[in-house]
């Protein structure tokens, strides 16, 4: 699976941004995919992750203001970021993964982006 995210920039904060992650490789349906960020000097830490069925899971820090969705048809997977805070300035990743994974499992996952950098002032 290879992954390239895209989307990311500059926005004041309460902006906001949809960041895009297109698949290609195996077959995404049945794949369970996930965003993160790493901002620097800390962890890389989940977001959101939906699954094959349309499931989604978010980590309590974004809860209400992003979503996750996917448009199989296109082989892409969106995170709709609104009433972005300076705090959630950091590199954004896409990641994939044959099997559901928590959020905070992020070793875990298989397939990994390149990231798109969200940068909130």
């Amino acid at each position: 699976v290879q992954l390239v995210e895209s989307g990311g920039g500059s926005v004041q904060a309460g902006g906001s941004l949809r960041l895009s992650c297109a698949a290609s490789g195996r077959t995404f349906g049945s794949y369970c995919m996930g965003w993160f960020r790493q901002a620097p000097g800390k962890e890389r830490e989940g977001v959101a992750a939906i699954v094959d069925d349309g499931y989604t899971y978010y980590a309590d820090s974004v809860m209400g203001r992003f979503t996750i969705s996917k448009d199989s048809a296109k082989n892409t997977v969106y995170l709709q970021v609104n009433s972005l805070k300076p705090e959630d300035t950091a590199m954004y990743y896409c990641a994939a993964d044959p099997n559901q994974k928590p959020l905070t499992w992020v070793l875990s996952w298989g397939y990994w982006g390149q990231g798109t950098q969200v940068t909130v002032s």
